[in-house]
């Protein structure tokens, strides 16, 4: 198999043998031909049951990951319900706790009603994970890094209990890619991408992806979420998708290192309280994130040394760091979570979230100085 760099530069480059594009065109038809004998002869009969440059990507993940099979979904929203409708009413999940918020809403807002019971567990304490295993117990939800206090799980030792309680583990891998963690090699069941984030890595797309290491009961169930539910993403973003592929390599090869480079300045600045960044010999996440992963990402966050207006005053000031809602674009962001985040969230309200770009360095450790200084 070639390395991920030499698959992510191809990806959606198959020559079109009509024309001979390099590059190949998006398949936007909604609807194809039958043949005279009513049936499909290339396969495709309408593009929310399958679509031909949808398919190209899914493909692409799924050896991205070295997974048996791909879904992908209009958004990374999308596909986690996908994944929560593919279970039984009465199962149990637990659940990161400190996994994206959305996740967590998703669970208390609309699957209230499915009669999940859901669990919340630090997966950084395996004596917790094992405390919280039931016989009911059917998915693992783990995020690592989390989101959005970057904590580190050891996947293989989730993914041993998982394996002996009989539950899935799912890792969603969005800020790593499949380029600096496969939790399919480290044992997890399922991975699931927002592809809007890194994958397409423009902040044009939405999309999202669950991709299986075996093609079994539970996977059809989701793959029939996305078909017969109709969530299934759109070719154009599929094609969007492929396109932004291509440069994740590079891309997120300057993002790591920028992040790792403002995470040492920000630790040693006085206006900071706290830097939670897994390339930092001082998290307590540092051990396993060198086993498990291959560089540290380019996402970090900090707490300002004061109070919520304090940090809210230095997410203000930034002038090339933008202040929204997203990550893994080429443009850096910046944002107080807890803001958007419920009432009771756990996110520290001092916590900035920071989602490094392709500016260069210098630029953006002058401007969080600046912002910090003033």
């Amino acid at each position: 198999m070639a390395h991920p760099e030499t698959l992510l530069a191809h990806v959606g480059c198959t020559p079109d043998p009509a024309t001979g594009a390099v590059v190949t065109p998006p398949v936007l038809s909604s609807t194809f031909e039958r043949s005279a004998d009513g049936t499909y002869p290339h396969g495709y009969l309408y593009s929310r049951l399958g679509n031909p440059t949808r398919d190209d990507l899914e493909a692409a993940l799924t050896d991205l990951e070295g997974g048996a099979a791909c879904a992908t979904f209009a958004s990374g929203m999308a596909a986690a319900a996908a994944v929560l409708q593919a279970l039984q009413p009465g199962d149990h999940v637990i659940l990161a706790d400190d996994v994206y918020y959305g996740v967590r809403k998703l669970l208390a807002d609309v699957f209230a009603r499915w009669d999940l019971a859901v669990t919340s567990v630090d997966l950084t304490d395996l004596d917790a994970l094992s405390d919280a295993l039931r016989p009911a117990t059917r998915l693992i939800w783990a995020e690592t890094p989390s989101n959005p206090l970057l904590k580190i799980t050891a996947l293989r030792a989730v993914a041993r209990q998982a394996r002996a309680a009989g539950a899935y583990l799912l890792v969603d891998g969005t800020w790593t890619t499949p380029l600096l963690q496969r939790p399919l090699d480290l044992g997890a069941d399922l991975v699931l991408h927002s592809i809007t984030k890194y994958l397409s890595g423009h902040s044009d797309v939405l999309g999202g992806a669950v991709i299986a290491r075996t093609e079994n009961a539970f996977f059809e169930r989701i793959r029939t979420g996305q078909t017969i539910g109709g969530s299934a993403l759109d070719p154009f973003s599929a094609w969007l998708a492929m396109r932004g592929m291509r440069s994740l390599a590079a891309r997120l090869r300057m993002q790591c290192a920028t992040a790792r480079r403002l995470a040492e300045m920000l630790e040693a600045h006085d206006g900071v309280a706290r830097v939670y960044y897994p390339g930092l010999p001082s998290h307590p996440g540092h051990a396993v994130a060198r086993r498990q992963m291959r560089d540290f990402g380019g996402m970090l966050s900090f707490e300002v040394d004061g109070t919520t207006d304090d940090a809210m005053a230095v997410a203000a000031r930034v002038q090339v760091f933008r202040r929204a809602t997203s990550l893994g674009g080429t443009e850096s962001l910046i944002e107080h979570r807890a803001s958007i985040e419920p009432p009771e969230s756990a996110t520290p309200p001092t916590l900035l979230r920071c989602s490094i770009g392709l500016e260069h360095a210098d630029d953006l450790e002058s401007d969080l100085r600046q912002a910090l200084d003033a």
